[in-house]
């Protein structure tokens, strides 16, 4: 239950944070950085917060490249 509720502040985190860098690359590490700063306050899982975090912003990025900044 508690992964669950990380997982969604995470993903919430996430689309409040994101930005768009110009390639895949700078998308992946963007996200990456915000879903592992993100896990470290809600003290949940590193890794699969910076996971979770490239995958949602570079899915957001291409999805929207227009909202992006």
């Amino acid at each position: 239950m508690q992964f669950s509720f990380i997982l969604l502040l995470s993903i919430l985190a996430l689309f409040a944070l994101a930005a768009c860098g110009d390639t895949l690359l700078e998308q992946g590490l963007i996200g990456g950085g915000a879903g592992a700063g993100t896990a470290i306050v809600l003290d949940g899982d590193v890794a699969t917060g910076a996971v979770i975090g490239a995958v949602g912003n570079v899915a957001y990025c291409q999805t929207y490249p227009d909202r992006c900044n």
